[in-house]
């Protein structure tokens, strides 16, 4: 069986944000200093944020590009002052973010810095809005949301988002937003097909069954009843382009000072994440960031890849994993060296990025 690595192409950027909510995954692995942790690197953010708290973390993905946009993050991060920062990502308007970008080529790794002198264009843009996952959310606001007025008057698409109770959040969504041609719109724009060719890769839907639009529409219910919409900073950008009122946590003050002083902490690796805890296993492990990678393998590659990772474990090691369509958890043979911890429900009940079906938080005996 070829693994993702072989089926998918990873020579771009898919995720040019991490879309796993950071402070559910603090509460859930505890970084501080003295611990280290393996973790997916995607866009950088997550794996910041256990950085930002003292932690050592080690960083591995399957795409160089990724790795390129992690280490430009991480340049801008050391280099800039936080609204500089913002405004060189892409959260704040910017027209030099080219010419800041040669002045941090310093800190970058040769291939980073080819990678980003080839794609110019996407500095000058906005790292941050320069995945495929993001362009897919782009084609969402202009193909999609145009449409809302035949679905819903313009004022009640402003007010989803207004502050309210949960009481009067869960009133808005039944009485107001929910209806046949929302549902119906929805379970085009977000079915398999068209987000295995715009938003994700098809590949990544190999082991999911039954449908993808209704489990999603399901979880899009719950973030827009349960959860604080005027705080989301996932749904802020989702409807916006941009994050708003609140940003994913390695961008907040207080993180970002502390993150500044702390970079050396973070070791990146170029291949999948149970090789780089081989290579820099060191005394193992207290804690693993484990996205929702498990789903893109088959059940048996599933279970030797998490034995793998037990392995680089030390004892009272967490594993915190998400799955968005495919059912994944601590195989059965393994079972007797781990416990599923309870709180794992409470944080996936707060969790702000909603795509995902499951929060899974284990305990090494």
């Amino acid at each position: 069986m070829r693994s993702v690595g072989e089926r998918a192409s990873f020579d771009f950027i898919r995720y040019a944000n991490c879309w796993e909510d950071a402070d559910v995954l603090c509460a859930a692995l505890r970084p501080a200093p003295g611990r280290r942790y393996l973790s997916v690197a995607s866009g950088g953010d997550n794996s910041f944020a256990l950085v930002a708290e003292g932690a050592e973390v080690v960083a591995a993905d399957l795409s160089a590009a990724q790795l390129a946009l992690v280490e430009l993050k991480a340049a801008a991060i050391r280099r800039l002052e936080l609204e500089e920062t913002l405004a060189f990502l892409g959260v704040r308007p910017a027209d030099d973010r080219v010419a800041t970008c040669e002045r941090l080529q310093g800190d970058l790794s040769p291939g980073a810095r080819v990678y980003w002198e080839q794609n110019s264009a996407a500095v000058a843009a906005g790292v941050i809005h320069q995945g495929k996952f993001e362009s897919y959310f782009r084609l969402f606001r202009t193909l999609v949301l145009p449409f809302l007025p035949l679905i819903h008057s313009r004022r009640t698409v402003l007010r989803l988002t207004q502050e309210r109770d949960l009481a009067g959040r869960r009133e808005f969504y039944e009485r107001t937003w929910d209806n046949l041609r929302w549902r119906l719109l929805f379970r085009v724009f977000f079915s398999r097909f068209m987000m295995g060719r715009l938003g994700r890769d098809p590949e990544f839907f190999r082991y999911v069954e039954g449908s993808v639009a209704e489990r999603i529409l399901k979880r899009c219910c719950h973030a827009l009843t349960e959860l604080p919409t005027h705080e989301n900073p996932y749904l802020d950008y989702i409807l916006t382009g941009n994050f708003g009122r609140r940003r994913p946590r390695y961008l907040r003050p207080g993180t970002y000072d502390a993150l500044r002083e702390r970079l050396d902490g973070l070791v990146l690796h170029l291949g999948p994440v149970e090789e780089a805890g081989r290579r820099h296993a060191g005394a193992g492990f207290d804690g693993f960031n484990l996205s929702d990678v498990f789903e893109y393998m088959d059940a048996a590659t599933s279970s030797d890849v998490y034995r793998q990772l037990l392995e680089l474990a030390r004892p009272g090691a967490r594993l915190a994993y998400w799955n968005m369509l495919v059912p994944r958890a601590c195989p059965p043979d393994a079972r007797d060296r781990v416990r599923p911890l309870a709180l794992a429900a409470e944080l996936f009940a707060r969790d702000l990025a909603f795509f995902y079906s499951a929060f899974i938080v284990e305990e090494v005996r």
